[in-house]
C-alpha cells in the first residue's frame, strides 16, 4: 500500500497556524492519507493542540490531553463531529517540537477496526517517517559532495591493519580516477612524487604509532599525467592503544601552490632580465655557511659592462633594455644550472658557483669575457660592450668578506684596462 513521502509534504512546527476552512491541495500526505483509511479529517497538531496542518472535515472541537500521549491512542464518543479519532506520535530527534497526526471521523469503528487501523497507521507513520529521514540523509551528503566539489575537498579513510581505501567522489577527482573504482594503498602511492611519497611514509607511521595526525602538502602526478599539489589533514582512529583507521581529507591546492610560487619568483627576479634580483642574491650569500644546500658556494663572481652608459646615452633606454637582456642571456648560457645569476644594480651582476662544479671560476671568468667581446645587436648595429670581471673563492671568509674580496678584484680588472677578469688573492 502506497503513502507518498512524508519528505515531500511534512508540515514544519514553524509554519503558521492553518484556518479550519483551508484545504490543501488534492494529493497531499494528509489527502492520501485519508483517502487510504477512509476517515473525514486528518492533520498534524503539537503539544498543547496546535494546529499545523489540516485536510478534510472541520477538526474535532474537543480532544482528551490524553490522546496526545508516547503511543497512538483511539477514542470513541458520542461527539457529533469526530465520533472516532485515532492519534500516532510522529518519531521525532527533537522532543520540545513533538509531533501528532490526527485522524477523525463521523462515523464510530468497532475494537477491531479501531486495532486494526491504529496498528496500520502507526506503520505508515513510521515508514513515511524513515523515508523523510532517508531523504535528509540524501541531501545532506548531496550538499557535503557539492561544498566538497566547490572547495575542491574529498574525505577518506584506511582501515588498518588491512589498509583498505574508502574515497568520496572528491578524492576519484583529484587522482582523475573512476569514482567509484577499486583503489589500493599501493597504486595510489605510485602517484606521489618520490620526495612527497617519503615525507608522508614518515609522517602517517609517526601518526599511526602514536595514535595521532598530521597535515602535510604533497605533490602527486594523476592518471592523466598532470602534476598536482594536494593537501592532506589525516587523524588515526583507534582501540586500545591500537591503531584501526586512519582518516581525514585530501584538498587540492594546485592553485594555491602555483600562485604562491609565482609571488615568490616575482619577488626574488629581475623584471627586466628575469634573472634573480639583488634580494635572492644577497639571501643566498648570506647564506654562506648553510649546510643545507646542496652544495656549498664555490666563490663570487662580479661583473660590470664597460660601455653601457654610452648606450644609453646614445641609443636610448630601450636599447640600454636590450643590452642589458643580452648579457643576462649570455652570462646564463655559459653558467652551470646550479649557479646562481642575478643583476645586481644598473649594469651590475653577479655570479655565485658551487663548489665542485664545471666549469671551475677561473674557465668561466674567461669565457664570459670572450663572450662579450662578441657585438651586442641593437638597433640592428653592432656595438662593442665587453666586460670587466673580479673573482674570489670561497676560503672560509664570512658574506661580506667573501663580497670584499671579489669587489677588489673587479676594481683591478677595471684599473687594467677593462675587457679582463682578475681574481683575488690576498696582500
Amino acid at each position: 500500500m502506497y503513502v507518498q513521502p512524508l519528505s515531500e509534504n511534512w508540515p514544519s512546527a514553524e509554519q503558521p497556524r492553518v484556518p479550519p476552512d483551508t484545504t490543501p491541495s488534492p494529493g497531499g500526505f494528509l489527502f492520501r492519507l485519508r483517502a487510504l483509511t477512509g476517515m473525514a479529517g486528518a492533520g498534524f497538531v503539537t503539544t498543547g493542540m496546535r494546529w499545523i496542518a489540516m485536510d478534510g472535515a472541520t477538526s474535532p472541537t474537543r480532544i482528551a490531553a490524553n490522546l496526545l500521549a508516547p503511543t497512538g491512542r483511539v477514542s470513541m464518543n458520542d461527539d457529533p463531529i469526530a465520533s472516532f479519532v485515532l492519534t500516532v506520535p510522529v518519531p521525532s530527534i527533537d522532543e520540545a517540537r513533538q509531533q501528532w497526526l490526527v485522524l477523525w471521523d463521523h462515523a464510530g469503528r468497532s475494537q477491531a477496526e479501531a486495532g486494526f487501523l491504529l496498528a496500520r497507521v502507526t506503520e505508515l507513520v513510521g515508514h513515511a517517517a524513515m523515508d523523510r529521514r532517508r531523504a535528509a540523509e540524501l541531501h545532506r551528503q548531496y550538499l557535503i559532495e557539492r561544498a566538497s566539489a566547490t572547495a575542491r575537498i574529498g574525505i577518506w579513510s584506511c582501515s588498518l591493519p588491512d589498509e583498505q581505501l574508502s574515497w568520496s567522489d572528491g578524492v576519484y577527482d583529484l587522482f582523475e580516477l573512476p569514482r567509484g573504482s577499486t583503489v589500493s594503498r599501493a597504486q595510489t602511492l605510485k602517484m606521489y612524487m618520490p620526495h612527497s611519497r617519503r615525507r608522508m611514509q614518515a609522517l602517517r607511521a609517526r601518526a599511526i604509532k602514536t595514535l595521532g595526525d598530521f597535515n602535510f602538502d604533497a605533490e602527486i602526478i594523476t592518471s592523466t599525467g598532470k602534476h598536482r599539489w594536494m593537501r592532506i589533514t589525516a587523524t588515526v582512529d583507534g582501540v586500545d592503544g591500537q591503531a584501526r583507521r586512519i582518516f581525514g581529507m585530501k584538498q587540492d591546492v594546485t592553485e594555491e601552490k602555483l600562485l604562491a610560487e609565482r609571488t615568490r619568483r616575482m619577488a626574488e627576479t629581475d623584471a627586466l632580465t628575469g634573472l634573480a634580483n639583488r634580494g635572492l642574491f644577497q639571501s643566498r650569500l648570506d647564506d654562506l655557511r648553510d649546510d643545507s644546500h646542496a652544495r656549498p658556494i664555490g666563490a663570487l663572481i662580479l661583473i660590470d659592462l664597460d660601455r653601457f652608459k654610452s648606450i644609453n646615452d646614445t641609443l636610448g633606454h630601450a636599447q640600454g633594455d636590450a643590452c642589458l637582456i643580452e648579457a643576462g642571456r649570455r652570462l646564463t648560457a655559459h653558467c652551470a644550472p646550479e649557479a646562481l645569476v642575478a643583476r645586481i644594480g644598473g649594469d651590475e651582476f653577479a655570479i655565485i658557483t658551487s663548489q665542485g662544479t664545471e666549469p671551475g671560476p677561473e674557465n668561466l671568468c674567461a669565457s664570459i669575457v670572450e663572450a662579450f667581446r662578441e657585438p651586442f645587436i641593437l638597433g640592428g648595429q653592432p656595438h662593442q660592450i665587453g666586460a670587466s670581471i673580479g673573482m674570489a673563492r670561497n676560503s672560509g671568509q664570512d658574506a661580506e668578506a667573501l663580497y670584499r674580496d671579489a669587489d677588489s678584484a673587479l676594481y683591478q680588472a677595471k684599473s687594467e684596462g677593462r675587457g679582463t677578469w682578475c681574481y683575488f688573492t690576498a696582500a
